[in-house]
């Protein structure tokens, strides 16, 4: 589902409208949605509009159909923004996110990471943010996020950089943040990752030794062919594991 500028397709805020009566237990899961004639009627939407938003809603796992049924709500409707990305915090500790605590947010010109991966231009601004990922007691991860220049975003999707312009509380990575705001517009993304040294810095602020070996994730998130953020995630020797998928 695409935003352009501040005009959205009417199938996507029937979507939401959808959506966000399933996350509010409105349609609870395992129950039934209403025929879509009565459906249409309760939303006052035309039925071709209704179908394609519900078709959507199927596609990103909240609704299944069942034969003789109809289309019920599934029983662990996936949260909104994670079917394609998730945020370092939970990947590395699922159902017990890492904390996140905020060491930089700045706003920065663009750097040789951030003009290939974000396409800023010179002296575009854009916003900086350095963080703690720690577990028990533990520095789990160092993360390095950039978002796209203001007007890049608000293309995308204005609720981007109102999400980032309101300091997050509590503490929450760049991406966590996006994918709160994205509201059903799809975000992709791919990662590469190699290995490396802490270094002097950044062993200091996870609380290792210089030459201590790590892992080195670059990650850049989309939507559709715009690139929205780009990140850099630190992890030493000894930090949780980090599910990956191998792609050719």
């Amino acid at each position: 589902m695409a935003v352009s500028g501040q005009q959205r397709r009417p199938v996507v805020v029937l979507y939401e409208r959808i959506a966000d009566a399933i996350h509010e237990g409105i349609y609870p899961p395992g129950s039934t949605l209403p025929s879509e004639p009565r459906l249409a009627a309760e939303l006052g939407v035309s039925r071709p509009a209704l179908r394609e938003a519900l078709l959507l809603l199927q596609e990103d796992g909240l609704l299944s159909v069942r034969r003789g049924v109809g289309r019920t709500v599934n029983d662990r409707p996936p949260r909104r923004g994670y079917e394609h990305i998730q945020p370092l915090e939970e990947l590395l500790s699922p159902g017990s996110p890492l904390r996140v605590r905020p060491l930089l947010r700045a706003v920065e010109e663009p750097t040789d990471f951030t003009t290939q991966h974000l396409l800023a231009p010179a002296g575009a601004e854009l916003r900086f943010w350095e963080s703690l990922l720690a577990g028990e007691g533990t520095a789990a991860a160092l993360s390095h996020e950039w978002a796209a220049a203001e007007e890049v975003l608000n293309r995308a999707h204005p609720a981007f950089a109102d999400a980032l312009r309101a300091a997050p509380a509590p503490a929450a990575s760049m991406l966590a943040v996006l994918v709160g705001a994205s509201r059903g517009v799809t975000l992709s993304g791919h990662s590469g990752v190699s290995a490396t040294l802490l270094g002097q810095r950044r062993g200091e602020q996870l609380g290792r030794a210089a030459d201590t070996p790590a892992v080195l994730v670059t990650q850049v998130v989309r939507v559709e062919d715009t690139p929205i953020l780009a990140a850099k995630h630190m992890l030493p020797t000894g930090a949780p594991a980090l599910p990956v998928l191998q792609s050719a």
